[in-house]
Order: C-alpha cells, then structure tokens, then sequence
C-alpha cells in the first residue's frame, strides 16, 4: 500500500527585526512616507508638501554660510547658575544636561562668515540646547557680536529659534531684552543693516526683542512667531484664535513680516538684501571718500 507524503516547506520566523528605523518618517504636514535620505537632500522639507522640520545648529549655518567659512567668536564667555536657582532639579544640573545632549555650552552660536562671498556676522540660536532661551550669555554673545560688526562696518543676521528667556536666570535673562535692543539702536545708528530670520518657533522674549527689530524681518513658512503661544493666549482671553493665527503667513498679512521665504531659497534671498545694503554702503562710501580727502586742503 503507498502512501502519499507532502514535504511542507520550513518557514524561518523572525523574531527581532534586523533594523529598528527603516528610513522612512509620517510627515507632520501632509501624512505621507517620505524616507529620511530624501528629506536630508531637501534640508529636513517634504518634498510633497513642503513642510519645514527643524533644523540642527550645524545645518543651520551649513545652509547660510560659504563652506568653510564660519568662524565662532566669544566661546570663552560660559553661562554660570549665579542665582543658583533649583525647581524640580538645580539649574547647574539642567546646564550639564544639555551640555551632554548637544556637545555645546550655550544656546546661540555667533561668529564671522561669507554668505556667497560677502563677509557677515552671523548668529544661530539653537532649539535643542534647552529650547533656545536666552540667558545672560546669549544676550552677552549677540550683544558683542553687534559691537563688532560696528567696529567692522559689517552687516548683521541673527537666526532665531527659541521659547524665550531663561526662566533660570530670572531678571539676569530678562536684562538682555533691553541689552540686545540697545546694541541694535546702536548698529542702526552707524547705518549698518540687521537681518532677523524668524524660524519655528521664535516666542517670548527673543520676539519682544531682537528678533522683532531687523531692518528686514524674514520667516520660513508655517513658523510659530508669538509672545505667548496659542494656548496660552487663549486661557487669558478667554477666546478662540483665528486659524492659523501667530503662524507666519498669519503676521505676514498683518504686516509684521516683510516676506517668507522657503528654506530651498533662503540663502540666495539673505545674499540679494546683502548685496544691496552694503553696495548701497560701498557706493557711498566711494562718493565721499574722496570728497573728504579734497576738503582736507580747502
């Protein structure tokens, strides 16, 4: 009597994946799988919606600046927990911390570079250094770096993006409100150009200061620009906000805004105000030179 026998094929399971992170993200704007080589390629945007993640430090002065030419000025000045302020931890602990998770030691980073060949000084506020508040050494770094492009005779940009003023550091942190507004008046005064790029979010008391004073005010699209955020402002009003408001597009309409720009174009658009307030500066500059050596002799 024979028999029929079927050989039934061994299926190999797998218990644990090989990759914890395929590649590809949900995108926070429009939902769909982008994968994160393509979104690296596009300086963190979607290349469907355009929705703007955030980005690093680094890649922040990697997209504005000439390559290789960023120069960082005023290291030497470190935050200190001089009120030696404790909530739920001690201040000195929440500065290693972060100094630990970003390998810096404040939360803006300010220097000399070229922006398509022309000299700026340049300063990148940084979100993932406790949220890019500003404490005494932000406000000390921003207020030197305008001191100096004075002395220069060079122009200033200041990205910022932040929660505000260090809540740590008290009236310490709210004193470099009126500082870096008075070294602005200043910079103004010498007829030199200030260019504040708005990123997301840009709230507190970087909006009511600095970030709010530039000669040209640029935001990306879709950034958080505020005093307080919208919940905030709703549970004092008592109120619902308009869509979209305290979003870019929003302050634009309302003339708080000059343009938004795209972070794709955004370095072509900072060298074009660039170049037409210092060759305005440089073309005055040739006029009277010369007149004021002639005047010498009269």
């Amino acid at each position: 009597m024979g028999f029929f026998f079927r050989n039934k094929p061994k299926i190999k399971v797998q218990t644990t994946k090989k990759d914890g992170f395929s590649g590809w993200v949900k995108c926070s704007g429009c939902s769909q799988l982008i994968h994160a080589s393509e979104l690296a390629q596009k300086w963190n945007c979607c290349p469907k919606c355009n929705y703007h993640y955030r980005l690093s430090l680094s890649q922040r002065i990697e997209l504005l600046a000439d390559e290789g030419t960023f120069e960082e000025m005023f290291t030497h000045i470190k935050p200190v927990d001089s009120l030696h302020f404790v909530d739920t931890e001690s201040y000195q602990k929440r500065l290693e911390d972060a100094t630990k998770k970003t390998g810096r030691d404040e939360a803006v980073s300010v220097g000399l570079c070229r922006v398509n060949g022309s000299l700026t000084m340049l300063a990148v506020l940084d979100f993932s250094f406790m949220g890019g508040s500003m404490g005494s050494v932000v406000g000390e770094r921003l207020t030197l770096l305008i001191e100096e492009a004075i002395k220069r005779r060079l122009p200033v940009v200041i990205v910022s993006a932040s929660g505000g003023a260090r809540m740590q550091e008290s009236i310490l942190s709210l004193m470099q409100m009126a500082k870096t507004s008075a070294a602005l008046a200043k910079l103004h005064e010498h007829k030199l150009p200030y260019i504040s790029i708005l990123t997301n979010p840009t709230t507190g008391g970087v909006t009511a200061s600095f970030a709010t004073l530039g000669d040209v005010i640029v935001a990306e699209p879709d950034a958080l620009i505020a005093f307080a955020g919208p919940r905030v402002v709703e549970q004092t009003i008592g109120q619902k906000l308009p869509p979209r408001a305290q979003k870019s597009e929003f302050l634009l309409e309302r003339g708080m805004l000059d343009c938004i720009v795209p972070r794709a174009e955004l370095k072509k658009k900072l060298s074009f105000f660039l170049e037409f307030f210092m060759s305005n500066e440089r073309t005055f500059e040739d006029i009277t030179h010369p007149l004021r050596e002639l005047l010498k002799y009269v």
